[in-house]
């Protein structure tokens, strides 16, 4: 069975959406490192010196956001680890994760339709493939991207869920007198 590196009480499934969110990022980032690279994946390959800036600081960031969703299901999403000046060993209030990632999962839910809407045409039109296996190729790196937000929000939930549930007070049994 598949295990994973979560605190005491994370869900499992919350974990396994945690922990997949930077594996759903990486075929399209590795896709934009091989257009960068001038490999055949599109009509024609980013040549340009800020095209190439461009290209390799959108691979970083989305990777870098992607991984920060496992702060949702680590110690470091509830302790700000020593290494960080000013915040080190400070705890993370619930809502300073909860409502970034929640708020992060609608501006993905968003970008996908609008990105969704506007790429439709130009993969009809063919003006970013020369092939339909260029095509092929560069759906099957993009479309794990669809699984980006909905995965955030569940591991954002149960994030916020496990940080702000009450326990119920166990009954306490009278004093012997």
């Amino acid at each position: 069975m598949l295990r994973v590196n979560a605190l005491p009480g994370v869900p499992r499934w919350a974990a396994l959406a945690a922990y997949a969110v930077p594996l759903v990022t990486l075929p399209s980032g590795l896709w934009r490192i091989a257009l960068v690279a001038g490999l055949p994946v599109a009509g024609e390959p980013v040549r340009t010196g800020w095209g190439v800036v461009y290209v390799l600081s959108l691979t970083v960031v989305s990777e870098a956001l992607a991984l920060l969703t496992l702060g949702l299901v680590q110690r470091w999403g509830e302790v700000v680890p020593r290494w960080i000046p000013l915040l080190g060993g400070r705890t993370v209030r619930p809502l300073a994760a909860a409502i970034p990632a929640l708020l992060g999962a609608v501006a993905l839910f968003g970008l996908c339709g609008w990105v969704g809407y506007l790429q439709s045409s130009n993969l009809a039109a063919g003006s970013i493939t020369d092939s339909a296996a260029q095509e092929a190729l560069l759906v099957a790196c993009y479309a794990p991207l669809l699984a980006w937000a909905p995965l955030l929000a569940v591991a954002a939930i149960a994030y916020y869920r496990r940080r702000t549930t009450v326990l119920p007070v166990q009954a306490r049994e009278p004093a012997c007198t």
